[in-house]
């Protein structure tokens, strides 16, 4: 019985060790989102697989909205990989045309300035390129430091929901 017992633990730290290996990345939760799709979307342990793993990837939790507005339209005849670039070009194209709009930002310059950012891996708030595509503000009354803060905020939090996805 004993050696029962030390065979199970040998497998759960192998399993362990496994898991802890497994990089949780979007082509991982895309791989479980084709297995959810063969299922015909009817294994909901994978859903909840799924779940788990965005938690655990702090990398994956700013975009944890996004995944799961893309399983909601998964069926039986999705293509997963294809539908999901779809998906991705569609709605990163509704939102930065949203933040243009709401903070009246410059669209040519901002598209530039975004793509800019994804090419280098990192939004730069520092220096006048975020000046370049605000709106002309007074730059007197106060009212300037808190929009451009504003439009940061903004764009950070677009850019992190789609960096590494795009």
């Amino acid at each position: 019985a004993d050696g029962d017992k030390e065979t199970i633990n040998d497998d759960i730290v192998f399993e362990i060790e496994l898991v802890k290996q497994i990089e949780v990345n979007i082509d991982y939760i895309l791989m479980l989102v084709a297995k959810y799709q063969q299922s015909s979307c009817k294994d909901k342990t994978i859903l909840t697989t799924i779940d788990k793993a965005i938690n655990s990837s702090i990398e994956l939790r700013s975009k944890k909205e996004l995944i799961e507005r893309f399983i909601e339209r998964v069926n039986v005849s999705t293509k997963v990989d294809e539908d999901w670039r779809k998906f991705l070009n569609e709605h990163k194209e509704a939102d930065i045309s949203a933040i243009i709009e709401e903070e009246k930002l410059k669209p040519e310059e901002t598209r530039r300035f975004i793509d800019n950012a994804f090419r280098d891996g990192m939004l730069k708030t520092t220096g006048t390129a975020i000046d370049k595509i605000m709106p002309p503000v007074s730059r007197f009354g106060g009212g300037r430091a808190a929009k451009k803060q504003g439009i940061i905020e903004k764009l950070m939090l677009f850019f992190e929901k789609y960096l590494g996805l795009v």
